[in-house]
Parts: C-alpha cells; sequence; structure tokens
C-alpha cells in the first residue's frame, strides 16, 4: 500500500474543520482522481500528504512509514519520494527551461553528469526538448505546465500529486497533458489528481474519491464526475 489515511482529521486554530474522519488507502501504481466544491478539503489532504500541516487526530502512512508527525529533519526526506504539480505552475522565471529543471535536481544532491543525462530526457518526454534554453514567461500556459511536470517528475518520485493541473488550460491542451499523465502513470508512478475537470474525469475512468465538507462521500472505481446512480 502506497497511502494509507486512518481517521484522519484536521482542525484548524479558528476552530474550522477541514477535514474529518478520513479513512483511505491508495495502491502503489493506482491512478486516482479527488473531486469536490471549492472548500471541500481537497489542498488540506494534499498539504498533509506533503507535510505542510499535520492533522489533529489519526494517522498518516507513506509507503509503510508512519509520516503522521515526522521531524522537520525528516520533512525534506519525505517530501524527495513525491512530486507536486501546481495550477500556477510555480517555475522560476529567472532560470531557463533546462535550468528550471536541473535546479530540482540539484536541491537533492544529483551529481551534474547525472542533471546533464537526466533533464533532456524528461525534456523529450514531455516533448519540449526544442525549448530548453526558453525562459518560463516565453512559453505558452500548456507548455509551462509541461515543464512542471517534467520538474516534478524527473527525480522519479513514487507518487505524483497534481493540484489542477488543467485549471487554466483550454481542452486540446488538457488532452495533451492527460497524455503525459497517463503515460507517467503507466511507467508505475502513483498518481493523485484534485480537479474540478469534469470532462477529463468522465473520460478517464478512474477511481473517484469524492470530497463534500471534509468528508468522502463516494469512492468509485471507475467513476465519473458526478455519480450518475
Amino acid at each position: 500500500m502506497m497511502l494509507e489515511f486512518e481517521n484522519v482529521t484536521k482542525v484548524y486554530k479558528d476552530k474550522f474543520t477541514a477535514v474529518q474522519n478520513i479513512d483511505l488507502k491508495i495502491e502503489k501504481g493506482s491512478f486516482s482522481f479527488i473531486v469536490g466544491k471549492s472548500g471541500a478539503g481537497k489542498s488540506t489532504l494534499i498539504k498533509l500528504l506533503i507535510k505542510e500541516i499535520n492533522p489533529s487526530e489519526g494517522r498518516l502512512f507513506f509507503d509503510g512509514e508512519d509520516i503522521t508527525y515526522l521531524s522537520s529533519r525528516k520533512v525534506p526526506i519525505h517530501r524527495r519520494k513525491i512530486g507536486v504539480i501546481f495550477q500556477d505552475f510555480r517555475l522560476l522565471n529567472r532560470k531557463t527551461v533546462y535550468e528550471n529543471i536541473a535546479f530540482a535536481m540539484e536541491m537533492v544532491g544529483h551529481s551534474p553528469k547525472v542533471i546533464r543525462r537526466e533533464v533532456p530526457t524528461v525534456l523529450s518526454m514531455v516533448g519540449l526538448s526544442d525549448k530548453a534554453n526558453n525562459f518560463p514567461n516565453e512559453l505558452a500556459g500548456g507548455e509551462q505546465q509541461r515543464i512542471a511536470i517534467a520538474r516534478a517528475v524527473v527525480n522519479k518520485p513514487e507518487l505524483i500529486i497534481a493540484d489542477e493541473p488543467t485549471g487554466n488550460l483550454d481542452p486540446e491542451t488538457t488532452y495533451e497533458i492527460m497524455k503525459i499523465f497517463t503515460e507517467i502513470n503507466r511507467r508505475g508512478t502513483t498518481l493523485i489528481m484534485a480537479t474540478h475537470d469534469r470532462m477529463i474525469v468522465d473520460a478517464m475512468k478512474k477511481r473517484v474519491i469524492e470530497l463534500k465538507n471534509g468528508k468522502i462521500i463516494r469512492d468509485t472505481q471507475e467513476g465519473e464526475y458526478y455519480n450518475v446512480y
């Protein structure tokens, strides 16, 4: 089992309960969508996974390790196992495409030789080998998102979390991005995507976990964005 929430609740200081009594298991190599309206708890689940916050109650396991309360020393080690892709890309505008991806590798201590080998490989995977020397502001939104994906996968994480990755993209670009995610998952990487995009959820027929008011109200294999039953 890649990931397990055991009765996890998160209450913020203002007494707002963001998620409540979450019991959830994610298997290695799976592809899951997390859906729900704004404020349903999707972002809180992601923050719990990448250890930006700790749960108020319950336990959280990653690859068999209890990560409920990690020391500050262990948090960076844990995060190296996860690649995160955001809606707003979060690229470094003063670095080229190549440098953006290389920087992610430098941060975890890869040698220049390994960086020179791996960066072109992931750029080829996302179809942007010819953009290595461009800066992010010279690229279209879909291209920037592909670079964000390349940066997230270059260190070969066990888990990819995509937080509304197609929210700012047109349907054609969204389709191309989903082809890349499908290929990443096919290679064995576990993928979790939080999204409002009904089109891609309905088309993909993957596991759908629906949140409402911080609780899981539906967990369906080969599901759709809305419960049709």
